[in-house]
């Protein structure tokens, strides 16, 4: 087979909260070799408010599939309508377009993982070529089912220094450490943004603690901090992931502090539980930690990482020049193409799966 690069259009509904990001790249799924448009599209919150109502609902009743069916569909229909506005503003044609939808509900003990998006009816409203739930072989396979990132991370890092760690912080946080010799390890470790937007959201009615200046005037309360950390899957060894709602009710331990207090103490159990995961569980430190994703946004999660890591540096995407809004949607972007030529987009050393596996389900018009 002959591997050449293709115009790959990304897709990620990371959470209702940041939206849809869409990035179009040129990739073999080996390197990346030019990053040529992005963009990230808020959900109306009339889409919004349809998500939510079936949030962290299974597929196992007629009743389930009937309310699944419908809101996947409105979704897809929003996706197409992304895609297609993105398209006429691009003087190029695209080959692929991978999309991996807001996951609502994910648990490997179950074997069970469920994306909103159809990729069948993307196709088929598009004329292209559409890969989705690129997650699905892996864990039905036995595997973890996340991270699907590692692969993309491993790209980007060619030329840096190693041992070196990408920690990609979105509704959950996930790590990829990449060895002096190209050794790959992945692994879900602990709460993203989401755990912060819960908070801010039903104590202020706001989205996320817009570029974390809650938790820059809160005071952090490292009682409950260390309480938080009691939850069974920090002393979990990896390969794992994080499944749908699994630190939900570990909230309650936030209620009665103030607004800010809340924010900042939310915000330090995000960084404490990746800075944990990076010290005890990785086969070596790494010489860099570079933050990815939202939560490269948000500029007090950055420094109670560093202060937490200080004998290591650690940076956000940006300076290494991979984009914060839209990494996510590169992702999904670069899976399409590995999908497309059948190359591995998990391992037994990311999502514990038994073999290196090829993943993504491919439709076509």
């Amino acid at each position: 087979m002959i591997i050449k690069c293709l115009n790959c259009l990304g897709l990620m509904g990371v959470s209702t909260y940041g939206g849809v990001e869409i990035a179009l790249i040129y990739t073999d799924g080996l390197d990346i070799s030019d990053r040529k448009k992005s963009a990230v599209i808020p959900y109306p919150d009339d889409i919004k408010e349809k998500i939510r109502s079936i949030w962290g609902l299974k597929n196992n009743s007629e009743e389930n599939k009937k309310k699944l069916q419908e809101v996947d569909l409105i979704v897809s229909e929003f996706y197409v309508k992304i895609i297609k506005e993105f398209i006429e503003d691009i003087d190029e044609n695209i080959d692929i377009i991978g999309i991996e939808g807001i996951t609502l509900f994910h648990n490997p003990e179950m074997k069970y993982t469920y994306q909103l998006c159809s990729g069948r009816y993307i196709a088929e409203k598009t004329g292209i070529k559409t890969i989705t739930h690129f997650r699905n072989a892996d864990i039905v396979s036995g595997g973890q089912g996340t991270p699907i990132s590692p692969t993309y991370f491993n790209a980007i890092s060619a030329n840096n220094i190693k041992p070196i760690v990408y920690v990609n912080i979105s509704g959950k946080s996930s790590i990829t450490w990449i060895g002096s010799f190209g050794e790959l390890v992945g692994f879900d470790c602990g709460p993203g943004d989401n755990f912060i937007n819960n908070w801010t959201e039903k104590h202020a009615h706001q989205d996320n603690d817009y570029n974390g200046r809650l938790a820059a005037i809160g005071k952090v309360h490292e009682k409950i901090v260390n309480s938080l950390m009691h939850h069974k899957f920090f002393a979990k060894f990896p390969p794992k992931s994080a499944y749908t709602g699994i630190f939900s009710n570990k909230a309650e331990h936030l209620e009665g502090l103030s607004l800010e207090d809340g924010a900042a103490t939310a915000t330090a159990f995000v960084a404490e539980a990746i800075c944990y995961s990076i010290c005890l569980y990785l086969p070596e430190l790494p010489k860099k930690v570079v933050i990815c994703g939202k939560g490269a946004k948000n500029p007090t999660l950055v420094r109670f990482i560093r202060q937490r890591l200080p004998n290591i540096d650690v940076i956000v995407s940006r300076d290494e020049g991979i984009p914060i809004d839209t990494v996510n949607a590169e992702i999904c972007a670069f899976l399409s193409a590995r999908t497309v030529y059948t190359l591995p987009i998990t391992f037994p050393s990311t999502t514990g799966v038994g073999y290196a596996m090829p993943g993504g389900e491919i439709y076509e018009k």
